[in-house]
């Protein structure tokens, strides 16, 4: 009997064709790849997700502005959504069509935006500030006091760097803050011991997770690639770490992996607290952390501070949208007298 050759003792197997990836991880990774934060690409994810639910799973490019402006009337009509809401759905679904599917739609340019009412934002008095903040301690109450006594976002104070905290020059330095743009804000001099303390703190838990083989902390964009020991450095630690390790949504810029991190200290944690003090300080007014933001931009005002200063601190592009802070001043109705009261 004859031998077969060698090739044909083998059994032959076709080459493995990856499978391509789905339209919403396809969005995925056109964000990532385009440096959008992560709550954006979460954002911009839901909405997509939302939309072709929404038409029965059909996919987005059978569809077109008639099924969009329909999406858009349910959030407003039914779901009863704010403008603000309704037209960051429609920006995600531009983004879907133009950036993933590539398709150039001139009509979702003119599909409606809802108008988004000007309000009043709301303001504490000092009394009431002072009354929030002794209701708060531990690394919340000093969160709390730092995003009143420097103007920060609530994310922009829970993402600083050890690096980015000048107490020398008692500045702070605000890395990718809204609309990523970088600025300097004032370091509040009755922060700087409780701040070098928290620090320590953190320097002690950063030193813990060195230990154990841990201690990497997300960098932005190819940092961890340029610099392939920065994640381990005490500078790009954050001021205000988790009190728990997590595994990273976002893979290593390396490896690939997922890997487990220290994140900062979450916002919903932060929120919780200041509703907790709200309740026991019984405030009657509607409080989030970015009154306190608010608070501060209209107490710079009062104490006569010029308006282009408070503009820079709060990271503001136009100084027309720092001047909302000029209507709640306490001029009691502008500075009117009322007729009733000259009676």
């Amino acid at each position: 009997m004859t031998e077969r050759p060698a090739e044909y003792s083998q059994p032959t197997s076709d080459p493995v064709v990856p499978r391509p990836p789905k339209l919403l991880e396809r969005m995925r990774i056109h964000l990532r790849t385009r440096h959008y934060s992560i709550r954006t690409e979460e954002a911009y994810i839901d909405w997509a997700r939302r939309f072709i639910v929404f038409h029965g799973k059909r996919h987005p490019q059978e569809m077109g502005a008639a099924e969009v402006e329909a999406f858009l009337s349910h959030l407003a009509v039914d779901r009863l959504v704010s403008a603000s809401t309704q037209n960051q759905a429609k920006a995600a679904l531009l983004y879907l069509y133009k950036q993933v599917l590539e398709t150039d739609l001139p009509w979702l340019n003119e599909v409606v935006q809802a108008k988004t009412p000007k309000r009043l934002p709301v303001v504490l008095t000092p009394t009431e500030v002072r009354e929030l903040l002794l209701h708060m301690d531990g690394t919340t109450g000093l969160i709390a006091q730092l995003l009143y006594g420097t103007g920060m976002r609530l994310l922009e104070a829970l993402r600083l760097r050890v690096k980015d905290v000048e107490f020398a020059r008692r500045e702070i330095v605000v890395r990718e803050g809204k609309g990523n743009k970088d600025r300097v804000t004032v370091l509040p001099e009755n922060l700087i011991a409780p701040l070098q303390a928290q620090l320590q703190k953190a320097r002690a838990l950063h030193e813990k997770d060195l230990a154990a083989g841990f201690g990497r902390v997300y960098l932005p964009h190819a940092l961890a690639v340029k610099y392939p020991q920065a994640d381990q450095t005490w500078a790009w630690q954050w001021v205000f770490p988790s009190p728990v390790r997590s595994t990273d949504p976002r893979p290593d810029a390396r490896t690939g992996e997922l890997l487990e991190r220290r994140h900062h200290v979450y916002p919903e944690s932060v929120q919780r607290a200041v509703r907790e003090a709200v309740r026991r300080t019984q405030i009657a007014k509607p409080v989030s952390p970015h009154v306190l933001r608010h608070s501060f931009a209209t107490h710079l005002l009062q104490a006569g501070y010029d308006i282009r200063t408070v503009q820079e601190l709060l990271g503001h592009a136009d100084v027309s949208t720092t001047m909302i802070y000029t209507h709640v001043l306490n001029k009691g109705g502008r500075g009117i007298l009322s007729p009733l009261d000259a009676l």
